[in-house]
């Protein structure tokens, strides 16, 4: 994943752009993917780990009635908290992952293994949904940092 996170780095510093996440189930892993390479700090200015519902609500500023209506682990909630983030950070690009990364916490309707990520960029807000067929918690964070550093560089283009 260095090599994706470096191509990143490089191409926020050629549009001068800055950056701010912040993750749930992750745990900060996107964070520190980034901040492994060397020089990101000239574009990474933000990541929260907002892994309680309460943090989601006192530090990103979703509102608790979106919580208790769509769940922490919805669209609604990783749209507010990609806008907030980048608020927060006074970045012009920002992410957000929220999922349910198990092996325990899933239902029928928010299995284990899904996660949302939503990506903001100027104006434009995306929220993609995505369900890892893994159980093992891990595998899952993984692959959701790999999809979110995949976006950000498929947004940079």
């Amino acid at each position: 994943m260095i090599a994706i996170s470096k191509k990143i780095v490089k191409a926020l510093k050629n549009k001068k752009s800055k950056i701010s996440f912040a993750e749930s189930c992750t745990g900060g892993l996107l964070s520190n993917a980034i901040t492994s390479v060397s020089g990101s700090s000239k574009v990474f200015n933000l990541g929260i780990v907002s892994y309680s519902n309460e943090s989601k609500n006192k530090v990103l500023k979703v509102p608790k009635t979106f919580i208790k209506k769509y769940g922490a682990v919805s669209k609604e909630v990783c749209k507010v908290m990609a806008l907030n983030v980048s608020n927060i950070g006074k970045t012009n690009m920002s992410l957000s992952i929220t999922g349910i990364a198990g092996p325990k916490g899933g239902t029928k309707k928010k299995p284990v293994g899904l996660v949302y990520i939503g990506i903001k960029k100027g104006n434009k807000i995306n929220v993609k949904k995505y369900l890892f067929k893994s159980k093992k918690r891990s595998k899952i964070q993984k692959l959701a940092v790999k999809k979110s550093l995949e976006l950000i560089l498929s947004f940079l283009k």
